[in-house]
């Protein structure tokens, strides 16, 4: 997988699924649903700070505690600001997957949590489809949300944006 270019096609669902978001209220972004994460905006956020944190690993540096990330709900409470933000992230997350050439190197990431610090172990290959597989995951939430609201949310296939379509005469 050219995961540079798998990225590319996630981008470009985004944009849809941004153009989806961007006229609702602040009191539908954020209105709670009974299933996923409750709402748009803690959805779109989980997506954003989790491809943050996978490109920080990605880049082998040292993930910092949650509340020193760059995106969460207090710094981006409104779709716009969050909006800004992620199209200032994407350049780099694209940079970074382009430029991976070791993707069987492997990556830790350490986790201190009730006195117990767990080591959690990935390829760089594994690290990227989780960054990538992460994002459509929610993104099926944020659709089925919007749907709820009666929001036509739909064709966001992979296919749909890397396809090539070549148009001949019908045959008789």
């Amino acid at each position: 997988m050219k995961f540079s270019q798998a990225y590319d096609a996630l981008t470009q669902a985004r944009v849809r699924l941004f153009d989806w978001i961007r006229p609702l209220s602040q009191e539908q972004y954020t209105q709670q649903f009974p299933f996923g994460l409750k709402t748009l905006r803690r959805t779109m956020i989980e997506i954003a700070e989790v491809e943050w944190m996978y490109t920080t690993r990605l880049n082998e540096q040292e993930v910092p505690s949650q509340a020193e990330w760059p995106i969460s709900e207090e710094r981006q409470p409104t779709f716009a600001e969050l909006e800004a933000v992620w199209a200032k992230q994407v350049p780099w997350v694209r940079s970074t997957l382009a430029g991976i050439t070791d993707w069987e190197k492997e990556i830790e990431r350490r986790v201190t949590d009730g006195g117990k610090t767990r080591v959690l172990t990935v390829t760089k290959a594994e690290a990227a489809t989780q960054l990538l597989l992460h994002e459509v995951h929610h993104r099926a939430q944020a659709m089925a949300m919007l749907r709820q609201m009666g929001v036509e949310a739909q064709n966001l296939d992979y296919i749909q944006f890397v396809r090539r379509v070549r148009e001949e005469p019908a045959r008789a």
